[in-house]
Parts: C-alpha cells; sequence; structure tokens
C-alpha cells in the first residue's frame, strides 16, 4: 500500500524516531504532520520536512489540548505516537513515585488520550503505530519503570486492536537506538556507551533513527497486521 497522498499525523515526530518517519513518509508523498510541546523544535522539524509538512504545538500530557488538536486536523489516514522524553532510570527504592508518574503520563497516558480522540477521524483502512520498547521482554537492573511503561503499551496496542477493529493497531518495540533521549548524558560519555552496546549486538552497533523508522512505515502499508509489537533491537533479545 502506497503512502502517497496520505495523511500521517506523527506525535513526537519533531526530533529522533519520530522525525526519521516523517521524513520517510513524506519522501513516499504523504502529507506529514508533526507535534510538539516546544515550538522552535515545531519551526525547525517543518522548514526541514519542506511544503508536505505541517505542524502543531500542543502539550500531549493535557487532554483538552489533544482534543483540540484533532478537532483542527480533521480527517486522516495514519497515527503515529513517538512522544517521550529521557528514560526514567534507576532501583525503585531511590526513585519518587511523582517521578514514576510522570514517567508514564507522555509515553502511557499520553499516546492512550491520543487515540481516543484520534481514532474517529482515522479513515477506513487507517492505522495507528504505537511505540514500546524491548525492555518489557528483558529489563536491565534499575529499568522498572521503562521496563513497566513498555510492558503496559504492550497490553494497550493488543486491547486496541480487538477494541478499535477494524481500525488496525500496531507498535514498532526499539531496542538501543541513538536518538536525543540520551542528550542529557555527557558527550564523551555517551559515546562510550553507544560502543560498547553495539559491540555487543549481534548487528554490531547501536541502532539509528532510520532503522527504526522504517518499521513504522511497514506497519502503516501492512494492511493484514494488526495488534502486533514489531521488535526492531539488532539481535538485542538474543544476547
Amino acid at each position: 500500500m502506497s503512502l502517497k497522498g496520505k495523511r500521517v499525523v506523527l506525535l513526537g515526530g519533531t526530533s529522533g524516531i519520530g522525525l526519521a518517519t516523517a521524513r520517510l513518509a513524506a519522501r513516499e508523498g504523504a502529507t506529514v504532520i508533526v507535534s510538539s510541546s516546544r515550538k522552535d523544535n515545531v519551526a525547525v522539524a517543518v522548514a526541514a520536512l519542506g511544503s508536505a509538512a505541517d505542524g502543531h504545538l500542543v502539550d500531549l500530557g493535557k487532554e483538552e489540548q489533544v482534543a483540540a488538536l484533532f478537532s483542527r486536523i480533521g480527517d486522516f489516514d495514519h497515527l503515529i505516537y513517538t512522544a517521550g522524553e529521557s528514560l526514567q532510570l534507576g532501583e525503585l527504592a531511590g526513585t519518587g513515585m511523582d517521578a514514576v508518574r510522570r514517567a508514564f503520563e507522555l509515553r502511557f497516558f499520553g499516546a492512550m488520550t491520543a487515540v481516543k480522540y484520534a481514532s474517529p477521524h482515522i479513515r477506513h483502512g487507517g492505522s495507528i503505530v504505537l511505540t514500546t520498547g524491548i525492555a518489557s521482554k528483558r529489563p536491565q537492573k534499575a529499568w522498572t519503570v521503562a521496563a513497566s511503561i513498555c510492558g503496559a503499551m504492550d497490553s494497550l496496542v493488543r486491547a486496541l486492536a480487538v477494541e478499535l477493529a477494524p481500525l488496525r493497531v500496531n507498535a514498532v518495540s526499539p531496542g538501543f537506538v541513538r536518538t536525543p533521549l540520551w542528550a542529557n548524558i555527557p558527550e564523551a560519555q555517551r559515546a562510550a556507551m553507544y560502543a560498547e552496546v553495539g559491540a555487543k549486538l549481534p548487528v554490531g552497533r547501536v541502532g539509528e533513527a532510520e532503522d527504526i523508522a522504517e518499521t513504522y512505515l511497514y506497519l502503516m502499508r501492512n494492511r493484514f497486521s494488526t495488534g502486533q509489537v514489531v521488535v526492531v533491537d539488532g539481535g538485542g533479545l538474543l544476547v
């Protein structure tokens, strides 16, 4: 199924995996609509994506703003949700519960809210693709919060696929990927982390945003896939 002439809404589409997916979709002839809570990010992304792009400023943690966004956008074909802040890492004993709730707010509840208000506007034959992660299947020490979010998202995808049928609902589950989500780590330390993790993977490197973006396009195109969580991790679950 071609994306030419389709309207694709990407929440979190102004950086990282979301922006890479927007670029690929636009390259295939789709009109892409991206959002961020940061005005500068929206402007930069729209300029980079060109005339096939539109941008909206929205706080995905505020239900009324999400509802208003989809009311403005109107009917479209595909929803992609990649929004997320830097991962909440650390052992549970030293983690405040307010921080845990904040971590769930954007990645999980933000996605649920987006689906609630987006789904009535998605045209027949369209789809929803959410974002989870391999932490649900292979959590590391100090990843309790991140793993819990991913596990909740995996279940949400399956439940939505049943509830919203025949609208298709799937998710992409990336492994370790080089994105701005790691920008809070000093550059030298970050480079060493990428090298160390990449050396342990069967493919010999960490993922790039473009690697993961290909999977979102696959799930938009494949009209026989629903309720699936597609792992793209460079073999991370094997080692």
